[in-house]
């Protein structure tokens, strides 16, 4: 009892100190969306300067919360891609420290089947207060099925027809528009798109590709829309992009579905001695962290990680406290580098290409694209 009070007094002097009361020090330290932000941090700061924690397993018993979120990543549609894939790292740690600032922790899954077990018996053993699905991979008609049951869950990904389910996500389809229109106004006219229109995201891009071809009079090109899984070996958008040179099909240009399939066809172009982005320019998809350190640095649509995460947490408590979550698109933003600027570059030697042209791989120099 004597415990209790000391406790109940230091929690009083948090709410003395920061100004509010004591419901809403409770609320800030439990990570209730109800407290704005600014008051949250405030009430962590003075929390921790007189040393006062949230005895956890006493507010568990009374709330009957454990505090602690699920996070899945279905990956039926690429079952060997990894965790440590970099848009996968950046999202995860942007989520992590978003929960962590609401005194979650994170229980985290990679599932290769339908996820609807894995979110179920998470929650139904009080594992998890609630699940961050990350990408609806194959799985759009399962987690209406959760969201009609009331399964407090959010889910980062596409919006799609006849979703019941809470999104958060990037505006794909105008992520992939502005790819394309970029390379468009560089003087690009035969694009090539690396990605897998199966993952709805993907097939958001794509249909972006395809308006901005059309508002330009462009006709689709089947040949030049190749399908490149996530998860596959980090050769195989190399190898599509070399099979395009094998078999001389005229390109200047490639959309990729992101930057690692970015990064691994400007090795391909630059290997038969091409120059990007001279005679190839290449936009890639996510702003990972060394996107900006790459030879040349690279173009990239910029997915903001950072906002997605507090979004997907902020959505995930309006959930678990039993109120209807919104979906959120969020804006993305082209990030031009040299990788794609094809004008400013066209009479500049590829240093890198002589290199690749005058070595041992026995290679023959291939005609430019386009």
């Amino acid at each position: 009892m004597r415990k209790k009070k000391a406790g109940t007094h230091k929690m009083a002097e948090v709410a003395r100190r920061a100004g509010v009361s004591l419901s809403t020090v409770s609320r800030a330290l439990a990570g209730s969306p109800l407290i704005s932000e600014d008051t949250r941090k405030l009430v962590r700061r003075v929390a921790a300067r007189l040393d006062y924690r949230v005895d956890a397993a006493g507010r568990s018993l009374r709330t009957g919360l454990t505090h602690t979120a699920g996070v899945v990543i279905p990956l039926t549609h690429a079952e060997t891609q990894h965790l440590s894939d970099p848009f996968f790292l950046e999202i995860l740690g942007a989520i992590a420290d978003e929960l962590s600032a609401r005194g979650y922790n994170m229980l985290l899954a990679k599932v290769t089947q339908d996820p609807t077990d894995w979110i179920t018996s998470s929650i139904g053993s009080r594992r998890a207060d609630g699940v961050i699905v990350i990408g609806q991979s194959l799985h759009h008609v399962a987690l209406n099925a959760l969201s009609d049951a009331d399964v407090p869950l959010v889910v980062w990904g596409a919006q799609l027809p006849d979703q019941r389910y809470a999104s958060v996500g990037s505006d794909n389809e105008e992520g992939g528009y502005s790819a394309t229109q970029h390379l468009l106004d560089q003087g690009c006219r035969n694009i090539v798109f690396l990605g897998d229109a199966a993952v709805p995201e993907v097939a958001a891009r794509l249909e972006g590709y395809s308006r901005a071809l059309r508002e330009v009079n462009r006709p689709r090109d089947a040949r030049l829309e190749l399908r490149v899984q996530f998860g596959s070996d980090r050769d195989t958008a190399h190898r599509a992009v070399s099979s395009l040179l094998d078999a001389n099909v005229a390109f200047d240009g490639v959309v990729a579905c992101s930057d690692v399939f970015a990064m691994s066809a400007v090795q391909a172009l630059i290997e038969r001695g091409l120059r990007v982005p001279a005679d190839c320019a290449v936009v890639g998809y996510d702003d990972i962290a060394f996107a900006s350190l790459t030879t040349p640095p690279l173009t990239t649509v910029r997915q903001n990680c950072r906002e997605g995460a507090k979004r997907l947490v902020d959505n995930l408590m309006r959930a678990i406290g039993r109120e209807r979550p919104s979906s959120v698109v969020i804006p993305t933003q082209i990030v031009v580098r040299a990788s794609s600027q094809r004008e400013r570059y066209r009479n500049l030697p590829s240093i890198r290409a002589k290199r690749v042209s005058g070595s041992t791989h026995g290679r023959e120099r291939r005609r430019r694209p386009g």
